[in-house]
């Protein structure tokens, strides 16, 4: 079991929303939620797929928890070993499995992440790092944008080592804009632990075109990331979730909020039909992550620039099967020297927490 430390910062009451329980599992890396009541019975409980299916089907954030909450779930006793809750956990692809005393308090939580250790994937991961990042001028006038740095490291490097961590080993990274500079900063990747080869635009091909470059296309499902996106995402996450879907092509999507300046009227020709005060719309928007099928590749035209939603829209026309992946973890896109400072405070805070 888990040290308790770590499992009593994913608990919440009945009180609490959707909100609570995203900052409860973005804090505490376990992704289980402990809805308890005043004496710490367990009364239900919220994974990082209900979050992320709640997202998808409209829930918003200011929703009670309760609203995704599972109230018929699995527990073990302390008196069933860890062989047996493995097998368990095992048996029923359980990523979490509660103790309970027999008042149905908790006392502890099995978790399969700590069981086994993170597996090597041979999945490539593609880094698309040409853009020229005219936004974040005067950063990059010299300075190619991955290269701009986020407390004191490279935004790239930022991105191998979160996928490293899930296992990923083998990256691409295709480049334009002062290519040479972040080919001499990571070489070959050694100094990382990790392998990169490199691809070189002589023009901008757009966030999907580069991929045409690529020396050998991949065997099996990959990542390809944007370069300037840095995220707390788990990639090892979002490719199971594209294979356990059996989707053609995946897009991390980041629910966005939108506070209205001014208070919106509803009108029927002259008619008044209400007011709302400065409201709160949710959209979900491109989180410039994505996982697909090597076939894909097949779909890319020859010759010209091709972003990426260009191609999901293309793909969604000749039927393949595209879907999104919810993100709830913490997510910049850094492309704007705002974006750059924020991105420096959030580090910040976070090495003042003890993460990263």
């Amino acid at each position: 079991m888990i040290a308790e430390k770590l499992w009593r910062k994913s608990m919440l009451n009945l009180s609490s929303t959707v909100r609570d329980a995203v900052e409860v599992l973005n804090r505490s890396g376990i992704k289980i939620v402990l809805i308890l009541d005043p004496r710490d019975k367990l009364l239900g409980i919220v994974t990082d797929g209900d979050i992320r299916r709640g997202l998808l089907n409209g829930i918003q954030l200011d929703s009670p928890v309760s609203s995704i909450m599972q109230i018929d779930f699995t527990v073990v006793m302390p008196d069933v070993s860890r062989t047996t809750a493995v097998e368990l956990m095992k048996e029923k692809s359980f990523g979490q499995l509660p103790v309970v005393n027999a008042e149905g308090k908790i006392i502890g939580l099995h978790l399969w992440d700590e069981i086994v250790s993170n597996p090597k994937r041979e999945n490539v991961f593609i880094i698309m790092a040409g853009g020229k990042g005219t936004r974040l001028l005067p950063f990059t006038e010299d300075c190619p944008k991955p290269m701009v740095r986020v407390q004191e490291k490279p935004m790239m490097q930022h991105i191998i080592e979160r996928g490293r961590a899930g296992g990923f080993k083998k990256y691409v990274v295709a480049t334009h804009y002062l290519g040479s500079l972040i080919q001499d900063y990571f070489g070959d990747g050694s100094s990382l632990d990790v392998s990169i080869e490199y691809l070189t635009e002589r023009e901008p091909l757009g966030t999907a075109g580069a991929l045409r470059l690529l020396n050998e296309n991949p065997s099996t499902h990959f990542i390809v990331s944007n370069g300037d996106v840095l995220s707390d995402i788990n990639y090892g996450d979002i490719l199971d979730f594209h294979i356990r879907n059996h989707a053609d092509a995946t897009m991390a999507v980041r629910l966005h909020e939108f506070q209205q300046p001014f208070g919106v009227i509803n009108m029927n020709g002259i008619e008044i039909l209400g007011v709302e005060e400065k409201p709160i719309t949710y959209t979900h928007i491109n989180a410039g992550i994505y996982v697909l099928n090597p076939d894909i590749l097949n779909h890319l035209p020859e010759s010209e620039a091709f972003d990426m939603t260009t191609l999901f829209s293309h793909l969604k026309k000749i039927k393949k099967r595209i879907i999104a992946y919810p993100m709830y973890e913490s997510w910049l896109d850094v492309g704007r020297p705002d974006d750059l400072r924020l991105a420096n405070s959030k580090t910040n805070d976070r090495k003042k927490k003890g993460s990263m």
